[in-house]
């Protein structure tokens, strides 16, 4: 008896862990390719907007976006806010991958790319912005719905 009792619980078990993939994400789930969004790159230059239209994203999206600076000046994001409402996956600089706990900003200073993978949680509006910097046109709108 006490056998059947354990061989009926781990069936259930394996029953609630299985994949069937009804989300159709496949076993990585949201890191899967079938979740992922390229975002429009975002290019640092002294003076120059960052973005040509607000970021709406999704809550449980994997995105992918690349910041080059063009070498015009030490440049940095900060966007503490929005950092904190999403999980970072990866940022890959040079093919180097690091995956960090959490960041609170970024920063170039020479000439480079950077890539960052990360997953929308918490919905909210936010903003990456050149740090000191008050133009609307030096930050970037974000909207996680």
């Amino acid at each position: 008896m006490r056998k059947a009792i354990v061989l009926a619980s781990m069936l259930a078990a394996s029953t609630a862990f299985a994949d069937d993939d009804a989300d159709g994400l496949g076993m990585a789930g949201l890191l899967s390719g079938s979740n992922k969004v390229d975002l429009p790159e975002v290019i640092l230059s002294v003076g120059e907007p960052l973005a040509d239209a607000p970021w709406k994203l999704k809550s449980g999206k994997y995105y992918e976006v690349e910041f080059t600076a063009d070498g015009s000046g030490e440049i940095g994001l900060a966007g503490n806010d929005f950092f904190r409402a999403i999980w970072v996956d990866e940022v890959v600089i040079e093919g180097l991958e690091i995956r960090p706990y959490a960041l609170h900003s970024v920063e170039f200073d020479d000439a480079g790319t950077m890539e960052i993978g990360f997953v929308a949680i918490r919905p909210g509006r936010y903003e990456l912005r050149i740090p000191g910097s008050t133009g609307e046109s030096q930050a970037i709108k974000i909207e996680i719905e």
